[in-house]
């Protein structure tokens, strides 16, 4: 209730319809609110995951402790529990992350081309090739292992964390069959499926060291098998480019 001369109470202020309606202000201040605490929570959050890669990268391994990533966080264990449940909810979150950023570097090479053939290429040599961004291999290794144990006990979480990759994949497939340059045969999400089981497998063997002949398949050489796998029949398979041949010899 207000006095005769004092001013109406803003929250009370009627809609042009007349219903009271809240003050704008407060809806603005609970937006900075809330936009605080999830940028607070955030940047704990990634503060934890970069503490955790530092490990990994340090020892190679990912039997490090949960006490150890709060040392080297700088914050409290407390803290730690209320982003992540467990030392392995982290790791996947490292996962998933890894992936995110693994999938917009190859979106942008693929989309240098319209060409279906061409952009299987790049997705093919980018994947393949990402395994060299760690000069010792050892990280590579670490968190490939850790993969595979993944893949074993929750296998829907590496599904879910995988996804944006075998997402990308089958958007190359879906139009590389829908303009007959590859077959028709067998639906796109098959396709999709088994070139991403053929493509990690291979680089999980090669990162793990594990040679089932002489040689590991070169880059250019895992693309043109894919691709005679996938191919139209009677359509032109394209030679590879004069860059397509320097990489095939890595």
């Amino acid at each position: 209730m207000t006095t005769p001369g004092s001013p109406t109470p803003i929250e009370e202020l009627p809609a042009g319809d007349g219903t009271v309606t809240d003050a704008r202000w407060r809806e603005r201040s609970l937006e900075r609110s809330l936009k605080s605490a999830r940028d607070r929570a955030m940047s704990r959050g990634d503060r934890f995951m970069a503490a955790a890669t530092e490990l990994v990268m340090e020892t190679n391994r990912t039997d490090f402790t949960v006490q150890q990533i709060v040392e080297r966080s700088k914050m409290s264990l407390r803290s730690f529990y209320q982003h992540f449940a467990s030392k392995d909810e982290l790791l996947l979150a490292l996962f998933e992350e890894a992936i995110r950023q693994a999938t917009a570097r190859l979106r942008l090479q693929v989309d240098e081309s319209d060409d279906p053939v061409d952009r299987l290429r790049a997705y093919v040599i980018g994947l393949h090739d990402m395994k060299d961004e760690d000069p010792t291999n050892q990280t590579n290794r670490a968190f490939t292992i850790y993969h595979l144990r993944l893949a074993e006990s929750h296998p829907a979480e590496f599904a879910h964390a995988i996804a944006p990759l075998v997402d990308l994949l089958l958007q190359i497939m879906e139009a590389g069959v829908a303009a007959g340059r590859f077959r028709d045969d067998l639906p796109a999400e098959q396709q999709a499926l088994i070139l991403t089981q053929t493509l990690v497998s291979a680089v999980q063997l090669t990162v793990l060291g594990v040679h089932m002949a002489k040689t590991n398949a070169t880059a250019e050489q895992l693309f043109a098998f894919c691709l005679g796998g996938v191919i139209a029949p009677g359509s032109e398979s394209p030679r590879p480019t004069r860059g397509a041949r320097a990489n095939s010899s890595r």
